[in-house]
């Protein structure tokens, strides 16, 4: 096995290069993956511009090695890790808490004031990588059924499920899903895999949703005057979060999970006055075995979200926005490029 690796490498604010770097082994507790598809993200993105909060407050620092939306198959496994995951296929959590904490021990690791995140958070090597080394407790195996393409995507359907979820709806409701990029349609395909109907508003790509089937997909001029049992705030915008306490029904649902750059301001009068019920989802962590699932079962089906698939070298052009392969909005890596 060799004992050097191609990563590609953030040095600061729109610094970067593809490296020859030691390749991971593998620690007591912990696997080795040959990284097969990785996941370009919005966060990922902000690294690269500088804007990302945890580079202000601590969290992480440059250097560093992106990538937290990945699949791959084990090659190595270190000491007290069971040797049946050699050449298993699989995927793993972002979040990695301590396991002593009290949010971890009730179950909300994902939320542990010491975590570190694969690619964001604490220093802990991300996917865009040939290996990557991760906790054998954070892994989901993957069935035959959901390949490395689909399992680059479990990540982001984690966080669009428990969206989704959240949102309370299912046949005869009526949702509303604000922002059509990756989250916001992953969203809108759980929404009407559990039988709602699903809108979509936003300002521009709009027949790509179109092409998944979605027929209520409008702009804020456009938007029927329509009772919606819930909304998705899927965008970064900072006026959508209160825009979304207006469109809401009275008794209905409001899911945040779109960040903006700038503080959002709702007025919680709104909220009370029409009994709105308000839920905040930062992660996949409880919804990733969920996720595989419903893809493994055709529920879910994805794979029209990924636009291009390039190599470590293109990944930086990529990150500064430009545009590369088909409609969808997402970018997948191959390491072996």
């Amino acid at each position: 096995m060799s004992s050097i690796m191609r990563a590609f490498v953030l040095t600061g604010p729109r610094e970067f290069a593809v490296r020859e770097v030691p390749a991971p082994a593998a620690a007591p507790g912990e696997v080795v993956v040959d990284v097969e598809r990785a996941g370009v993200c919005g966060t990922d993105v902000e690294f690269f511009t500088g804007e990302m909060p945890y580079l202000h407050d601590g969290h992480a620092a440059y250097p560093m090695r992106l990538g937290h939306e990945w699949a791959g198959t084990v090659s190595a496994v270190g000491d007290g890790v069971d040797p049946a995951w050699l050449g298993r296929r699989v995927m793993g959590d972002t979040m990695l808490g301590d396991r002593t904490c009290r949010r971890c021990r009730k179950g909300h690791q994902h939320t542990c004031e010491q975590r570190e995140e694969v690619g964001i958070r604490g220093g802990r090597a991300g996917a865009l990588a040939e290996k990557l080394a991760v906790p054998a407790w954070s892994l989901h195996a993957l069935p035959d059924a959901v390949d490395a393409v689909l399992g680059a995507l479990v990540e982001p359907g984690g966080n669009a499920l428990r969206a989704a979820r959240a949102a309370g709806t299912g046949p005869g409701d009526r949702a509303l899903v604000l922002g059509p990029g990756t989250i916001g349609l992953l969203t809108a395909m759980f929404l009407r895999a559990a039988g709602a109907e699903v809108h979509l508003m936003g300002v521009a790509g709009l027949d790509f949703p179109r092409s998944l089937g979605f027929d209520g997909v409008w702009t804020r001029e456009t938007l029927p005057d329509l009772p919606f049992d819930a909304v998705v705030d899927a965008t970064g915008a900072a006026g959508a979060p209160a825009l979304a306490v207006d469109l809401v029904e009275p008794a209905g649902r409001i899911v945040y999970i779109g960040l903006s750059g700038d503080p959002s301001r709702v007025d919680t009068r709104a909220l009370v006055f029409k009994d709105v019920t308000a839920v905040g989802v930062l992660s996949a962590s409880p919804g990733l075995a969920e996720t595989i699932e419903a893809y493994a079962s055709g529920a879910v089906d994805p794979r029209p979200l990924v636009g291009a698939t390039v190599g470590l070298d293109g990944v930086g052009a990529v990150l500064a926005g430009e545009r590369i392969g088909g409609a969808g909005p997402k970018v997948h890596i191959d390491p072996g490029r």
